[in-house]
């Protein structure tokens, strides 16, 4: 099983969420970490080859867990974020480029 490991200020923000999105979250991470399809996801090529983004729809809004799961030592959360368009903002895919990029100077 690989550990999750959160970049940056993902962690925060993701505790930031409302509870019911926190804990979808947390179950998806766990699916992930044991070879799973997160329920409900789609790929991020405009971040980076083998990325996908966490979808949580709940009452309170859409939140997004922007993630890399391919890579061999961890499954990296890049970004963590609540959505307020249908778009994804340039500057949260951007953000979470940069710590791809980061990790793969890394390896």
């Amino acid at each position: 099983m690989k550990p999750v490991v959160f970049l940056g200020d993902s962690l925060r923000r993701v505790r930031e969420f409302p509870e019911d999105a926190r804990r979808t979250v947390g179950h998806e991470l766990r699916d992930i970490q044991f070879g799973e399809e997160p329920s409900d996801w789609k790929p991020m090529p405009n971040v980076g080859a083998g990325v996908r983004e966490i979808r949580v729809r709940e009452p309170s809004g859409a939140f997004r867990v922007i993630y890399a799961a391919h890579l061999e030592a961890a499954i990296y959360v890049l970004h963590a974020f609540q959505k307020k368009t249908q778009r994804t903002p340039k500057r949260d895919v951007d953000l979470a480029r940069e710590r791809l990029r980061a990790i793969r100077e890394e390896q």
